[in-house]
Order: structure tokens, then sequence, then C-alpha cells
């Protein structure tokens, strides 16, 4: 992986943790938690679509989308086991 592959990586990571944020009222984390949430909700969402048989295509704004979804996710379970 080159220097400009993990740098879209990490920016596409914060653009989606922060709107993940957005969305989810109540959390924000900072960039690096933004980056670390979109990250890991671009990892749920690589796991969930393809189960499901859902694509969203190719290149950056649909990998944005396809971890900002994955994010909230991430955030509304998160939500959901503080409650419990």
């Amino acid at each position: 992986m080159g220097i400009e592959s993990l740098l879209v990586f990490l920016i596409v990571g914060a653009i989606a943790g922060w709107l993940a944020g957005l969305l989810v009222k109540g959390y924000g984390f900072g960039l690096l938690g933004n980056i670390v949430v979109g990250i890991v909700g671009a990892f749920i969402a690589g796991w969930l679509f393809p189960a499901l048989g859902i694509s969203l295509g190719t290149g950056i704004v649909a990998a944005i989308i396809h971890a900002t979804i994955g994010a909230v996710i991430l955030l509304v379970l998160i939500r959901l086991i503080k409650r419990a």
C-alpha cells in the first residue's frame, strides 16, 4: 500500500465518521475517533453489503457513502449497547 492509498483511506474514514456523527445525534469523537469509526464502519459495510447483495458502485463517493452507512450502523449499535 502506497502513501497515497493510505491518505485516501484515512480521508474517507474521517469523512465517513464525521457524517455518521452528524446523522446519529450526540456522537462526535474528534478527528481520530471519527477516522476509527469510519474505518470500522467501512469494514462492517464491506462485510454486510455483499451478504445482502447490495452494490453502491465504485469510486471515492461510493466509498464514502459505503463507509458512512457502516459507521451509522456501528454508532446505532453502540447506542443500543449503552442503553442496555
